[in-house]
């Protein structure tokens, strides 16, 4: 039947019927549509994530993590243990779970070398600050006058990073002070001067940055000769090993190193 007979014939029928018939040629006529894209799924971990990370991570990590879990929504964020970076090595060597450590100085990750999986990596370094209470009341300018009498010092204690990068400084500059306590971790220094309890204390630049105004914070010359180095690894004993590396990888990324910097991290 030619085209003009078929129309003829059309008009024989009832309108639905020829209706159908007309979309039934114009779909044979139309090209094929392209299959829709597969839908993204997702990533593919599962499982759980535990970190140890040294207390001047606090702001940073709990930042990553998030944006972690985000990306992997499959995998449990287990509340990060934040302390001291030799209380964390002592517990991890101790047997405590834990997936991941990042340390605030090697000396501590050297600690647990033997928990290690594979080699740790730098990557953030970071440098003291003197925090003050807002509006710097005592007028402090630098360390020297942290030493003048009646002016009340906090420090981290010796055998935790912030304690050593603190007793390096002052010792390169031969200055002499009795603190009025030494603390376990960076975050306890930054807590006794918010409370008053302290008039200054020597706390990592990422602390004053992260206590958002509730001190202020007084740079220190020459500050980058006691910088930290801080090491990341994967641990042996994690029941969730790629989990573990994929975090590390994530914290190395541009995107992780992008929150670090917010907080005032620098690159390796």
């Amino acid at each position: 039947m030619n085209f003009r007979n078929h129309t003829d014939a059309m008009r024989s029928v009832p309108a639905s019927i020829a209706l159908l018939s007309a979309a039934i040629l114009l779909a044979g006529c139309a090209t094929p549509t392209e299959k829709p894209a597969p839908v993204e799924t997702g990533s593919a971990l599962t499982g759980s994530l535990t970190v140890f990370a040294a207390a001047s991570l606090t702001a940073s990590f709990t930042e990553l993590a998030d944006e972690f879990h985000k990306a992997n929504p499959q995998v449990t964020i287990n509340p990060i243990s934040f302390d001291g970076s030799s209380t964390l090595a002592t517990q991890i060597n101790e047997g405590a779970p834990a997936d991941v450590f990042a340390s605030a100085d090697e000396a501590n990750m050297e600690k647990v070398a033997d928990e290690v999986d594979g080699a740790s990596t730098i990557f953030a370094v970071n440098v003291l600050q003197i925090a003050v209470q807002p509006g710097n009341p005592l007028g402090i300018s630098g360390l020297a006058d942290l030493a003048k009498p009646g002016v009340q010092v906090v420090l981290c204690a010796p055998e935790v990073p912030c304690g050593k990068a603190s007793q390096s400084i002052l010792s390169l500059d031969g200055i002499l002070l009795t603190p009025v306590s030494e603390e376990q971790n960076v975050k306890a220094v930054l807590a006794k001067v918010q409370a008053g309890e302290a008039d200054a204390g020597l706390v990592y630049v990422t602390d004053v940055t992260a206590a958002a105004g509730a001190v202020d914070g007084v740079d220190i010359a020459g500050t980058e000769r006691a910088a930290n180095s801080y090491p990341i690894a994967a641990l042996k004993g994690s029941a969730n090993k790629d989990v573990a590396k994929a975090f590390v990888e994530f914290v190395l990324s541009a995107r992780g190193q992008a929150i670090l910097a917010k907080y005032g991290f620098m690159a390796p």
